[in-house]
């Protein structure tokens, strides 16, 4: 059982992209999602990324928040 606090820069590992703050920064501001894209079918991610994505929000798993957290940053 994974009992480790989840971050930002976590999530971005788990997803396989840079983690630096820096990097979880220039990721945001590189891409954004219109209001009607769900987080999991933008087209950034690969296949492997948006299955991560998907599962995590379907099973509500530990990494939701965060991916929850990142939706919202991806629409500001």
């Amino acid at each position: 059982m994974d009992t480790s606090k989840h971050t930002m820069n976590t999530l971005f590992e788990q997803l396989g992209l840079p983690s630096s703050d820096n990097q979880i920064e220039q990721f945001v501001s590189n891409h954004k999602l219109g209001d009607s894209i769900q987080i999991a079918d933008a087209p950034f991610w690969s296949v492997a990324q948006r299955h991560f994505i998907q599962e995590s929000l379907a099973q509500d798993a530990d990494w939701s928040e965060l991916i929850d957290i990142l939706d919202a940053q991806l629409r500001h």
